[in-house]
């Protein structure tokens, strides 16, 4: 393991908005936060939003700042991409900004049923051969249900079209409403987005940049789960 590495995970331990749960601790109690992020660890009463697979947390961060008045979380299994978005948090100030590493399939885990308002999924894996550990899978849309407030939003943005085109067929197999939808995003802005919404989507993560310096489209949708 590099250097770079070790100093990271070390400097994670440091900082006092990164939860490291072990597989145990989750598997037997589950976090200790599940159910009480607001009033034990935030310490106001705000809209919970997560970013699964955060990677560096650049949605997590850029978030953070547009929407001050919401509470972020970033998850991700590797410590240090998260050392990333951690540390950027801690420069920037931000005291509505937590990441937790951990296994997304934990989530029920560690958030109490409705006790999330909005779901980010940027640049998930395609799981390309294997549907079921898609982030929007069957499987996994019937755990946001758990813990999504009535009403909740899921944010899927991505390169891949598989992966697009399977979560458009999710959502029409189940119904759920599309709130906003492009197949390519910085070329179909439509009027309707507002610049508060387009501030949002122009929040690029590491992996976008390098996949819009290849040429590839980023398709985006938002819809709602009941």
């Amino acid at each position: 393991m590099g250097k770079n590495k070790l100093s990271r995970f070390a400097e994670n331990r440091t900082f006092d908005h990164v939860l490291q749960p072990t597989f145990t601790e989750l598997r037997t109690d589950g976090l200790p936060l599940k159910g009480r992020w607001n009033v034990e660890f935030f310490k106001r009463d705000a809209p919970i939003v997560l970013e699964l697979g955060c990677g560096g947390g650049e949605y997590t961060v850029g978030l953070a700042q547009l929407r001050p008045e919401k509470n972020y979380i970033g998850i991700d299994i590797k410590g240090a991409r998260i050392w990333r978005g951690a540390r950027t948090a801690k420069e920037l100030g931000l005291a509505n900004v937590a990441f937790l590493r951990t296994h997304v399939d934990h989530i029920l885990s560690c958030f109490g049923p409705q006790e999330v308002s909005e779901i980010w999924l940027t640049f998930s894996d395609p799981q390309i051969g294997k549907a079921r550990k898609r982030l929007t899978s069957p499987l996994f849309l019937a755990r946001y249900k758990e813990i999504l407030k009535p009403n909740g939003v899921i944010h899927l943005k991505t390169d891949s079209p598989l992966l697009y085109e399977y979560t458009l067929e999710r959502i029409a197999e189940n119904e759920l409403p599309i709130l906003e939808c492009s197949a390519e995003v910085y070329a179909e802005l439509v009027p309707r987005v507002s610049p508060e919404e387009q501030a949002v989507l122009n929040i690029r993560t590491y992996y976008e940049r390098m996949w819009l310096e290849e040429g590839r489209t980023i398709h985006y949708v938002r819809f709602g789960i009941h």
